[in-house]
């Protein structure tokens, strides 16, 4: 990556940064990503998430190195029927996998996120468990289910800077062990903490449709509907209803990342097209009324179009003060676009449309400030509360975007055209092309 490049990415990844800071992520690591070759990586990858100031919550599973241990002529379905031998034996293998982990967050190599970092790794008796019973007709023995999860003490440790690791295995009230099912366990901390978002490391990047196409964003009942048209493959799928379970479950946000490529973890959480798929009840992009809290946002966007000269400078006192004349773009609580729309105080039935910008990283046409999808959705949600204001004809002033202008129905016009206060305020330096829209059916 050429040094511009990395620092583009990194101006680019900010906004992302801000946002999960101080934030709680559930991360279900399975057995499966704890034998990859990856595993390294991936721990210096939570470890910067970490020192970015998410909090984070680890839970490990333990399935593939189980498996190699006792027989599978024990497994009725996708349960283990669990006696005392057994459970011996998972708590054996689960403390070594503890312990590696332990250790892989000890590593200060120099080169590592983790050089002069101290993170503590913290595992207790957070999770209190309950036999999972008779199970069309077979006693699954010391195979549990969560009963409860202590979240006030799992909140007060990451409160403290800590990172919790919660194994596969929970207590009952008389102190028995048992056998949980990693993923389950995952959604039902996720739940009882009410995470901002549960991330599940799986060994294919994403869920795909019936043309085995890359589907990045999902509601849960699209993803219900998803699972019984598209054979996704099996760990996966589990993995995928997980996420289901989790968001309805009142999580916001469930995010299904590979464990195999390098980095995917940090690109799905901190660029805008991420590489995974995500799960949200929410709609991830969402045109709304700013506010003062997004006069960052805003100045984040259109100040190097400013520099560029796609726009007119605007001080920020100015922005704060008329933020309420500006709609945002805003995707996972980032301020991604903005487009103003100014009334004329001596004409009610005209208003100046000012300020179309998107991000750079959400542009489909980078030659441009605006684009033909969210920059048009901006434009329009503008249009449409002007009209209801009882504007009927918009105007904008331009130098660089009249083609798209044109494409949005905006047509040329002169000088002449404008409102009197404004054709005194025309900057003839400038020369910006005069465009006119007459909106009376727009609503």
């Amino acid at each position: 990556m050429k040094t511009t490049d990395y620092a583009q990415w990194f101006r680019d990844s900010t906004p992302y940064i801000s946002a999960h800071r101080g934030k709680t992520f559930v991360v279900l690591l399975g057995g499966e990503a704890i034998e990859h070759a990856n595993l390294t990586n991936i721990v210096h990858d939570l470890a910067l998430m970490h020192v970015l100031g998410v909090r984070l919550v680890l839970v490990h599973g333990a399935r593939p190195q189980i498996d190699s241990v006792l027989p599978i002529t024990d497994l009725i379905g996708d349960r283990r029927i669990t006696g005392p031998d057994e459970i011996r034996t998972i708590a054996a293998i689960t403390g070594q996998i503890r312990a590696q982990l332990e250790g892989l967050f000890s590593t200060g190599l120099p080169t590592s996120p983790l050089h002069n970092v101290n993170i503590n790794l913290i595992s207790g008796n957070f999770v209190t468990a309950r036999p999972l019973g008779v199970v069309d007709g077979v006693d699954h023995l010391l195979t549990g289910t969560t009963r409860s999860v202590r979240a006030n003490v799992i909140r007060t440790v990451i409160d403290t800077g800590g990172v919790v690791l919660l194994s596969p295995t929970g207590y009952s009230p008389s102190g028995q062990m048992f056998n949980l099912a990693a993923h389950e366990l995952a959604a039902d901390v996720a739940i009882a903490l009410n995470a901002d978002k549960i991330l599940v490391l799986d060994p294919n990047p994403y869920a795909v449709d019936t043309s085995d196409r890359r589907l990045s964003i999902l509601s849960p009942q699209a993803l219900d509907e998803l699972l019984d048209r598209v054979v996704q493959p099996v760990l996966t799928d589990q993995h995928l209803r997980t996420l289901m379970r989790a968001v309805r479950g009142g999580v916001r946000r469930g995010h299904l990342v590979s464990y195999v490529e390098d980095g995917a973890l940090l690109r799905e959480l901190f660029t805008a097209e991420g590489t995974g798929t995500q799960i949200t009840e929410e709609s991830h992009q969402r045109i709304r009324q700013a506010t003062i809290e997004d006069v960052a946002g805003i100045v984040e966007i259109i100040r190097p179009l400013e520099e560029q000269g796609f726009l007119v400078r605007r001080s920020r006192d100015r922005l704060e003060r008329e933020v309420e004349h500006f709609m945002v773009a805003d995707i996972d609580g980032i301020v991604v676009g903005c487009c103003a729309c100014y009334p004329i105080k001596s004409d009610r039935t005209t208003a100046e449309v000012a300020c179309v910008a998107v991000h750079p990283s959400h542009r489909t046409r980078v030659d441009l400030a605006v684009d033909d999808s969210l920059g048009k959705r901006l434009l329009t949600q503008a249009e449409r509360r002007a009209a209801a204001s009882g504007v009927t004809r918009l105007y904008i002033l331009t130098t660089q975007a009249q083609d798209w202008f044109l494409a949005q129905g905006y047509k040329p016009a002169s000088v002449d055209d404008l409102p009197g206060e404004k054709q005194a305020l025309y900057n003839y330096q400038r020369k910006s092309s005069v465009m006119i829209k007459t909106i009376e059916n727009i609503l």
